[in-house]
């Protein structure tokens, strides 16, 4: 566990900031990532690292690809490649704020920021349609097995996946069900959060089944809710694993691919971007990005 970013197994935090950044055009990103190895300890700052990114290092990290874009019946999931991804961490606003602005200013001749998204817990956990998120997550050696690479070798034991979406939520259009319609559209009570046995096969919950999958699609979901000062407000949502590929099949069967029904989460919210990156593991400390030559 000491080689993983631990900001990865730990709970979700009351506050969090999350940043986007494309690789200047012609810069070297070495120097960048050599000054973000000493400010990113892994617990307050999780980082990311791109597709794009790793090509422009000629590096390969077997498992790292380009989110999808997928389509399904009426919907259209959006595919957003970063080349670099923070998540900062905390219970200040105010502390991340500056700790993203150091970061910025330190990789500033490399790297140029493409978005910013703060998030913040909601309740004792919940979506902003206050449903409790990530229910089944696994929990200590479950979650470790879950979302960290071993077997790999040094520079890569304790590496993790992520996958990445900024969900748009249609809050009039979800006020306007009835109790009843909310309830089968997530396949949970809200009142207790107790799983309906009788909800429909569009239900959330049963078309995102760890346990369903052949092989078994566990992540792990570290996602919190965002707004802004338009009133506009979703879930950033935020998946790790040992692999994609549990995120990927999940994320298919969600729009139909398997079978043709669509997860009713799509009745009030829709992606609006989508992103994958490989989360260095760390050594003494620090971020370990020998694998990149660095």
């Amino acid at each position: 566990m000491n080689q993983t970013q631990q900001g990865i197994l730990d709970p979700v935090p009351l506050q969090g900031r999350y940043l986007s950044f494309d690789l200047v055009p012609g810069a070297d990103p070495r120097p960048s990532l050599a000054m973000l190895r000493n400010l990113a300890d892994g617990k307050d700052t999780v980082i990311g690292l791109g597709y794009s990114l790793l090509l422009a290092l000629d590096v390969e990290v077997d498992g790292l690809r380009v989110f999808p874009a997928l389509v399904g019946r009426g919907i259209e999931l959006p595919s957003t490649p970063a080349a670099l991804w923070c998540w900062l961490r905390g219970d200040d606003r105010g502390d991340l704020l500056h700790r993203g602005r150091a970061i910025e200013g330190a990789i500033a001749t490399a790297f140029v920021r493409v978005q910013g998204v703060d998030g913040f817990r909601h309740g004792t956990g919940l979506d902003l349609t206050g449903y409790e998120d990530g229910t089944e997550n696994p929990q200590g050696p479950a979650a470790l097995a879950t979302a960290v690479v071993s077997g790999a070798g040094a520079g890569l034991d304790g590496a993790s996946f992520v996958a990445v979406q900024q969900w748009l939520h249609d809050f009039d259009r979800f006020d306007a069900m009835s109790p009843e319609e909310q309830d089968n559209t997530i396949g949970r009570r809200r009142r207790d959060n107790e799983e309906l046995d009788e909800a429909p096969a569009s239900a959330h919950v049963k078309r995102t089944a760890q346990e369903d999958f052949e092989p078994a699609a566990f992540i792990l979901r570290r996602s919190m809710p965002w707004s802004d000062e338009q009133g506009r407000g979703g879930l950033q949502f935020v998946a790790f694993g040992k692999t994609l590929a549990a995120f990927e099949a999940q994320l298919r069967r969600m729009i139909g691919a398997e079978d043709g029904i669509r997860d009713a989460l799509f009745r009030f919210t829709r992606p609006v971007s989508g992103s994958y990156f490989w989360c260095p593991p760390l050594h003494a400390g620090r971020l370990d990005l020998r694998a990149l030559g660095i």
